[in-house]
């Protein structure tokens, strides 16, 4: 878990916003980390999460048993497709190696247009800064074009998340913001 606790209370936040505009929560299926906290705060706001879960980690990691649906599958990449086919879009909080890997992977699907789900950034506290700063660098040196931009939008408040899924304009999703 993290050391600042607000990560923990942003991703309760996220969950519950999610549940009370009945969008379903698909994710990795544990019961563990912000994505725990996060499933279980739009459970208990009365939405519906789907979680994913490979086999090696639902012996070893604690899944999440309340689940609307829990899928345990043969390996990390039939999780990844899995998520991938079950979202109409990605909403990625701070996170560690496993969050990189997945946003690096939806956001190079964008770009090589295997989908054109939205990518919602979300830089609470400044967080994905640094990963901004290295696709600054990364254009700067010629490696990516500055179009790789277009393929996610960075919202920095919690507040902000679901009016950038309504308002892209590649969202199927359109959530009641009225609610917020």
């Amino acid at each position: 878990m993290p050391a600042d606790g607000a990560f923990a209370e942003a991703a309760k936040k996220l969950g519950s916003e999610l549940g009370k505009n009945n969008i379903q929560l698909v994710y990795g299926g544990g019961h563990v980390g912000l994505m725990g906290i996060t499933a279980d705060a739009t459970l208990q706001a009365g939405g519906q999460v789907i979680g994913i879960i490979p086999r090696h980690l639902h012996d070893i990691e604690v899944s999440h048993e309340n689940l609307t649906e829990l899928h345990v599958v043969d390996s990390m990449h039939t999780r990844k497709q899995m998520m991938f086919e079950r979202s109409d879009a990605f909403v990625v909080l701070p996170g560690g190696l496993g969050t990189l890997d997945e946003t690096f992977e939806m956001i190079t699907w964008r770009q090589l247009k295997l989908h054109d789900k939205p990518i919602i950034l979300v830089n609470y506290k400044n967080y994905w800064q640094p990963f901004l700063d290295l696709m600054a660098h990364m254009i700067k040196a010629g490696f990516v074009e500055a179009s790789a931009y277009d393929f996610f939008t960075v919202v920095d408040r919690l507040e902000d998340i679901l009016p950038a899924l309504q308002y892209s304009p590649d969202a199927e999703i359109q959530p009641d913001i009225s609610k917020m």
